[in-house]
């Protein structure tokens, strides 16, 4: 487990504002690693035993379809807590998903 990324993964999800998502391409493209998606996907299954908390119901793919949601229990969950920061969802995927949209290149200012 590479945990100094999963570290800098979850560093960035906690930027991630309420009401807003993001996608594990997104994350992996300003971490200067855009070919590795896959293992930020990977970062986020473990993201509940992060500390302090990682909102990881805020990272969908590319699509803003919910493919993360079988890490929460239930799998319902994600969608519960995406619906309480006002973010719709239907058939498992964001509407509006351009719109809400966080890109982690363009928000994040050091």
């Amino acid at each position: 487990m590479n945990t100094n990324f999963y570290e800098q993964v979850y560093e960035i999800v906690r930027l991630i504002p309420k009401g807003r998502v993001t996608s594990y391409g997104a994350i992996a493209k300003s971490l200067g690693a855009a070919k590795s998606s896959r293992m930020v996907g990977h970062a986020m299954s473990y993201a509940g035993t992060a500390h302090p908390v990682v909102p990881a119901h805020r990272v969908v793919n590319s699509s803003g379809l919910l493919t993360g949601k079988f890490h929460f229990s239930p799998p319902e969950l994600m969608e519960e807590l995406l619906a309480k920061e006002g973010v719709k969802v239907k058939d498992d995927k964001v509407l509006n998903f351009r719109q809400i949209f966080w890109n982690p290149m363009e928000e994040i200012t050091e």
